[in-house]
């Protein structure tokens, strides 16, 4: 497979071949010779991506950790790799070659600390004085003023991301929200999430081809905008090709959490989603005296493990999908253990290419039916119109809906609701903007991704949530959405 043509970015092809290249020493030997992989990828003599090959391969080996696990006493499943961390220039105010040294020198009178001064026709900003505020930049009439920061830090919307004495990049585990922004935005694929593909080819050896306990792999069904090799009924033949016993859609759980959430608003008169486990830290976080209007509901993802094992308690359940929060929501207390490990999209290539399966030869599986408002949910939007949808069809009148897509949407919308001030009452968060279509770990990020999830929904045999409901109902029982 032409994997080049596969990912948006390097970046992400040179993730792609570290993990590629540790599952398949997992299964074929070799791995305990890890160190030796950088050597593997970046033969030499001459480097491809860095200054030289030692550098290269010692980047290489930061990559090779992380697939393996990462940092074992850093709680956080999104880390720094050091040795990538050293490319970016400084950030703050920066005057480029645009400055004509004109006779208005608006940005001198403007800047509110005296940090600016006109030498040899030129502005020149005094860094120990300024103090960022962008107002000569705004004033400058060629906008010859830019305000330069680390693509990190830009992407970090609540502010965890500070540059250290070394010049290195810093995240504070207690403002993160493990919205995985930054994985995706940082050029030289300085950030990246810990892989738990190791734990997961452990579970699969030791079910023994599921003769011991049965491996179930609960699906996000963003996974239909990232098949650009197969249909999804054959990716799904693919992942049972992997070992696993049965391939489960979350879209599932989602029709769950929509019945769920509709009877809570009906309850409460006002309430925000859960489902996106980023956006309710940031609730939690930022928001804390709203915190109380988080939906109780767990997300899809637990409720369709929950459903599995009911029907099997020994089952062992693995989450699929585009999210860096997943791998940190699985292990929270609230989702009781349902969720065994988490994979995602980049890592299921890998694995499915490291076991050299091809997928565009498998033959056809379907997935167990969701209806077409669980399948939306991967959408921004896709909760509040299912919400809205479920209330009316079971009676309940005054749903208003906020859909906010992306975190400066949600801190905008919920700055007003905490003043009081919005007339909304259901609020839908993702903190990727576009919904997990566009999640950080997905293979691809494209305006096609949010088309193949709208045909996906709309080829939806079940047009309400009924069967899933009575399904949920008859094997867990309707006493639980509280539990979280």
């Amino acid at each position: 497979m032409e994997t080049q043509h596969l990912f948006d970015t390097n970046v992400q092809q040179v993730k792609y071949l570290v993990l590629r290249e540790v599952i398949r020493r997992a299964y074929e030997g070799g791995l305990e010779n890890a160190y030796t992989i950088p050597r593997t990828i970046a033969p030499g003599p001459k480097p491809d991506m860095r200054c030289c090959v030692h550098k290269e391969r010692a980047v290489l080996m930061d990559r090779v950790n992380l697939a393996m696990g990462g940092n074992k006493h850093n709680p956080n499943v999104v880390e720094v790799l050091y040795e990538a961390c050293d490319e970016c220039p400084t950030s703050g105010m920066l005057v480029t070659s645009a400055c004509r040294g004109c006779l208005l020198h608006a940005c001198k009178d403007v800047c509110p600390k005296d940090a600016i001064t006109i030498e040899n026709h030129h502005a020149v900003i005094d860094k120990t004085k300024c103090i960022e505020c962008g107002k000569c930049s705004k004033a400058c009439p060629y906008s010859a003023i830019i305000a330069q920061q680390r693509p990190c830090i830009k992407s970090c919307k609540v502010k965890a991301i500070s540059i250290n004495d070394e010049d290195k990049a810093v995240i504070d585990n207690d403002k993160c929200i493990a919205c995985g922004a930054c994985i995706y935005r940082c050029p030289f694929g300085a950030i990246s999430d810990k892989s738990l593909v190791l734990d997961i080819i452990k579970m699969l050896k030791e079910s023994e081809d599921n003769t011991r306990y049965k491996v179930y792999a609960v699906v996000a069904p963003a996974i239909v905008s990232q098949c650009r090799f197969g249909r999804i009924t054959q990716v799904v033949t693919a992942i049972r090709k992997l070992g696993f016993y049965k391939v489960v859609e979350a879209a599932l759980g989602a029709d769950i959490t929509l019945y769920h959430e509709a009877k809570e608003w009906k309850e409460k008169g006002l309430l925000t989603t859960s489902c996106c486990p980023s956006f309710v830290k940031f609730v939690e976080k930022q928001y804390p005296t709203l915190a109380k209007h988080i939906s109780s509901s767990v997300s899809p993802m637990i409720y369709a493990a929950r459903l599995i094992k009911h029907a099997d308690p020994d089952a062992k359940v693995v989450f699929i999908g585009p999210c860096a929060s997943k791998k940190m929501e699985y292990t929270l207390e609230k989702t009781g253990g349902m969720i065994d490990s988490v994979m995602s999209f980049e890592e299921l290539q890998a694995f499915v290419d490291a076991r050299g399966i091809d997928t565009t030869q498998c033959e056809d599986t379907e997935m167990d039916n969701a209806s077409y408002y669980g399948r939306i949910f991967a959408m921004s939007g896709g909760v509040a119109q299912g919400v809205a949808a479920v209330a009316e069809q079971m009676g309940i009148e005054g749903v208003k809906p906020c859909v906010m897509n992306g975190i400066d949407e949600c801190r905008s919308k919920l700055a007003l609701l905490k003043a009081g001030k919005a007339v909304e009452n259901f609020f839908e968060g993702m903190s990727c903007e576009g919904g997990c279509v566009n999640g950080p770990l997905c293979i691809t990020h494209s305006p096609r991704n949010v088309v193949d999830v709208e045909k996906y929904g709309n080829e939806a045999r079940e047009k309400t949530i009924d069967k899933a409901v009575e399904m949920y109902e008859r094997t867990v029982g309707d006493n639980t959405h509280a539990e979280g």
